[in-house]
């Protein structure tokens, strides 16, 4: 069932595979007799250089992959220079993430309560989160029928299936037991309200009533860089940077709330052509270094990293996450020079066959 988890998406999974399916229709252009033996796959963000153009992306329970999973996965960003979001619905708390990774650290915000999401925002700038991420694609839950099927819940839920489940999966089970169950550690107070808002966030029961005022009083409210994540229109996009927001992340959030709608990279090429667009990052279907050159040629300033990575933490925790990003950072250097491009910062339309 965790597996499920991690790897599945919204009702017959259509967006997911579409968003795969989209990366491998764009052909590269390459240029030849150009000098390729010095390459930099550094990408420049808000004012500070990243050695590749990665970011963690935001990612919940992590915690039900690997013991400790948010922390191994912000040990294995700062490892590699990159930053990493730490979802809302963590394992780990905003305090607990900062204290014992460290690193160039974001916070990815979901309101599912007013007065709780202003709480951890301040909490975020308090423990010194440079970034603040604002997700505004989970007005409801999308219907994720292998978790529907599974009954996947934190906590875990004592049924016959999931007990027939762990047991077949004993490594899992011990480390689980060992570490102890993950929770939303965010909301683990004993208050009324605290356990209201786990049940709602794993629900996906948000706030639904957030608007573009709402957002207008976050951004007077926050004072570092913030993004919003979930853009899927131009028109969007444009009102985002009129309200003064620093950058977009283009994403249908992975194929895993609805999925008839374009995949981001297809997007990207659409959007980054116009006038008037906030910087853009994109998600959704990258699995291999020459994934983000293609986003980068289109306009993306860097890519954020979700199932790729937690496929490494899944398998072999901290460790396995940041094999993942030496596999793809060493990809991004051999699509550089197999494509003629020396540098990431020089990638632009003229290396996609269009």
């Amino acid at each position: 069932m965790v597996f499920d988890y991690l790897d599945g998406g919204a009702e017959s999974e259509r967006g997911l595979h579409r968003n795969l399916k989209a990366f491998a229709a764009i052909n590269f252009a390459p240029r030849r007799l150009v000098d390729v033996s010095q390459r930099s796959s550094s990408v420049s963000l808000f004012g500070r250089t990243l050695p590749t153009p990665f970011v963690v992306a935001p990612t919940g329970l992590n915690g039900a992959l690997w013991p400790d999973g948010d922390v191994a996965l912000a040990r294995a960003a700062r490892s590699a220079g990159i930053p990493f979001v730490l979802s809302t619905a963590s394992n780990a708390t905003i305090e607990d993430v900062a204290e014992r990774a460290g690193g160039d650290l974001w916070f990815q915000l979901y309101v599912v309560q007013r007065d709780l999401a202003q709480q951890l925002v301040r909490r975020a700038k308090d423990a010194g989160y440079r970034v603040l991420v604002l997700t505004v694609d989970v007005a409801v839950n999308g219907r994720r029928e292998r978790d529907l099927r599974n009954g996947f819940a934190i906590p875990f839920r004592q049924t016959r299936r999931s007990v027939l489940d762990a047991v077949t999966h004993p490594r899992w089970a011990l480390n689980q037991i060992r570490h102890g169950l993950p929770q939303l550690a965010n909301f683990a107070r004993p208050d009324a309200t605290d356990v209201n808002a786990q049940a709602a966030l794993m629900r996906r029961q948000m706030d639904a009533s957030f608007c573009w005022e709402d957002l207008q009083a976050l951004r007077d409210a926050w004072p570092g860089i913030l993004i919003v994540k979930g853009i899927m229109t131009s028109t969007d996009a444009r009102r985002c940077r009129e309200l003064g927001v620093d950058a977009v992340v283009l994403s249908n959030h992975g194929g895993r709330q609805i999925e008839d709608v374009p995949a981001p990279i297809d997007l990207l090429a659409e959007i980054s052509n116009q006038n008037a667009m906030p910087p853009l990052l994109v998600d959704g279907g990258i699995r291999r270094g020459a994934d983000a050159v293609k986003a980068l040629a289109l306009g993306a300033k860097a890519v954020l990293l979700g199932r790729a990575i937690l496929y490494g933490l899944a398998a072999a925790g901290e460790q396995g996450a940041s094999h993942v990003l030496e596999i793809l950072t060493a990809e991004v250097d051999t699509t550089l020079a197999l494509v003629g491009c020396p540098e990431a910062e020089r990638l632009d339309r003229q290396f996609i066959q269009l």
